[in-house]
């Protein structure tokens, strides 16, 4: 089986290329490909599957008025704990670099159906990728959330997932480096599937955030959470839309773009490294061995083209 490593300021990814949908991609095997120790290591799986061969592809061309024959692809995204996620903003930037990189997408703007609805891509042959990541959803707030000790008035904003922005306007970058942002605890009753977590501090361009990452734990950068905290900060402060918000983050910066009808996420995109997964490290893991007819181990359709 192969699989592609990539990453958008330091939010990793494993990419299984899976053209047909031949792949069972159990919690299980997600789990073993992400753990850093005796797997590949990521915060999550990338699984690239033609839209019209996976049946949340079919949910998510419902809802695409005239782009539904644009999105030939669909991203089945899963969290490193093995979780489906509905949205990845580092990760569709990823997804749509893999695309062009392999042929399967000339460079341009490219339509990607995910969970959360389909998502226009703007990938130019190199350099950094633009992803329309839809309108926010600002809930009714806020919501006490405890994070490090504090407790903090979170703004509720939903980027196709759920998060929860906490402003520590008395922190600057270097003491948001060093609270710990393990085990946030927040109502169940206001995020019954889980939450993303930021912590946001004032930065001399715009906003250094951190982010707890639910189903992954803290990551170096969320992309989603990016334009969380990117609306909930321009509302803060009576600033558009159209606003424009540098967000610095520990894997590095990306820049979001609130405009009236959605919120466009513009940061690297890097492929770093091809592999092929040994039949016997599957085989532990619970995950398929691809079986010749004759008997013999053959190389896995995943991935092929």
């Amino acid at each position: 089986m192969r699989f592609v490593k990539g990453h958008g300021t330091g939010n990793d990814f494993v990419i299984l290329p899976d053209a047909d949908g031949e792949l069972d991609l159990s919690p299980a095997l997600v789990r073993a490909l992400c753990h850093r120790g005796t797997g590949i290591g990521a915060d999550g799986v990338l699984r690239v599957v033609l839209t019209a061969a996976e049946p949340a592809g079919a949910a998510a061309l419902t809802a695409g008025g005239g782009e539904r024959a644009a999105a030939r692809w669909f991203m089945d995204y899963r969290n490193a704990d093995g979780s489906i996620a509905e949205m990845c903003g580092n990760g569709i930037r990823v997804f749509a670099r893999y695309l062009v990189d392999a042929g399967y997408a000339a460079p341009g703007r490219l339509v990607i159906a995910t969970r959360a609805g389909l998502r226009a891509v703007e990938v130019p042959a190199d350099g950094d990728v633009t992803v329309e990541m839809g309108p926010p959803e600002l809930a009714a707030g806020p919501v006490p959330v405890t994070v490090a000790g504090r407790e903090f008035a979170a703004v509720p904003v939903s980027m196709g997932n759920p998060h929860a922005v906490c402003f520590a306007d008395d922190l600057d970058p270097a003491g948001l480096a060093r609270l710990d942002l393990r085990a946030p605890a927040y109502p169940a009753a206001a995020f019954p599937e889980g939450v993303n977590v930021e912590v946001v501090v004032p930065a001399p361009d715009g906003v250094a955030m951190r982010v707890f990452e639910r189903g992954v734990g803290e990551t170096a950068s969320c992309g989603t959470g990016a334009c969380a905290v990117a609306v909930a900060w321009a509302t803060r402060n009576d600033v558009g839309p159209p606003a424009r918000v540098a967000v610095d983050l520990p894997g590095g910066r990306l820049t979001v773009g609130w405009r009236e009808s959605t919120v466009l996420l513009s940061g690297p995109a890097v492929l770093v490294s091809d592999g092929v997964l040994r039949p016997d490290w599957l085989r532990a893991a619970g995950g398929p061995v691809p079986v010749a007819p004759g008997g013999e181990r053959r190389p896995s359709a995943v991935g092929a083209g």
